[in-house]
């Protein structure tokens, strides 16, 4: 509905809605500097919205959905974080049973899916589109095969950057701001007058919707990390405590 483009800028919220979500379910504070990233990326989904607009009801709609699931989708980032890294070690289960929990589930309700709707519709959904395109079953197993792989790899780096790379949620928010920005432009480059309608190409108001966007998350990002080493710091000095040093003229000490 909504074509990548309007898809890979709205989909850069991620952080924003994972650092908002922090501050609800995991008590993260967020400072000045932090709330100003997250004002700008919003600035930068009104912009998208007001475009999707222009294009067309669907379009809308399907910017709409998007939206609501870049939302849900944060929400898993940070909920995954704190059943991986809050509480004793006696609550917390591992990046491997997490990943395991949520593919079991997933594929029971996508099997259900294709149970209740897709084999009934077997020939309309499958058959004919395939056949129609001069494709083989063994060319769809092999791709859905390579794309499974594909979402194996991309799940286990996922869970492992929430459980052990600094930031947590936010920096796997980053991480899919940066592949938003790459479907953005190659989706442009391959699709755009070849597929679809102007959702699929270039324009200057959604270049400058991403720009804002981006910008939005990356000083978030600097924000985030900037904090982060200021507390380590604040941490380690609280540790070491005061030293005595001995005062070489009076032969006293002081602190």
């Amino acid at each position: 509905l909504s074509g990548p483009t309007v898809f890979a800028i709205i989909y850069s919220s991620v952080t924003i809605w994972a650092a908002l979500y922090s501050r609800i379910l995991l008590g993260r504070e967020l400072n000045l500097v932090q709330w100003i990233g997250i004002a700008i990326v919003f600035c930068g989904l009104a912009m998208t919205a007001l475009h999707s607009l222009d294009a067309g009801h669907s379009v809308f709609i399907g910017a709409c959905l998007v939206l609501a699931g870049s939302s849900l989708h944060a929400m898993t980032y940070v909920i995954s974080e704190k059943i991986m890294t809050v509480g004793d070690a006696a609550d917390k289960i591992s990046v491997r049973a997490n990943c395991a929990v949520q593919g079991i589930v997933a594929t029971i309700i996508l099997a259900v899916w294709q149970i209740a709707y897709t084999i009934p519709r077997f020939q309309e959904l499958v058959a004919a589109p395939m056949a129609e395109a001069g494709s083989s079953y063994w060319d769809a197993l092999l791709i859905l095969g390579l794309i499974g792989a594909a979402n194996l790899v991309h799940a286990l780096s996922f869970f492992h950057t929430l459980a052990h790379f600094p930031g947590g949620a936010v920096s796997a928010g980053i991480m899919k701001g940066l592949q938003a920005v790459l479907v953005f432009f190659l989706t442009s480059l391959i699709f755009c007058g070849k597929t679809g309608g102007e959702e699929m190409c270039f324009t200057s108001l959604k270049f400058a919707s991403l720009i804002v966007v981006v910008s939005g998350v990356v000083l978030y990002g600097v924000a985030t990390e900037a904090k982060r080493r200021q507390v380590s710091v604040s941490a380690m000095i609280g540790a070491r405590g005061f030293k005595r040093i001995p005062d070489v003229d009076s032969g006293s000490e002081c602190v």
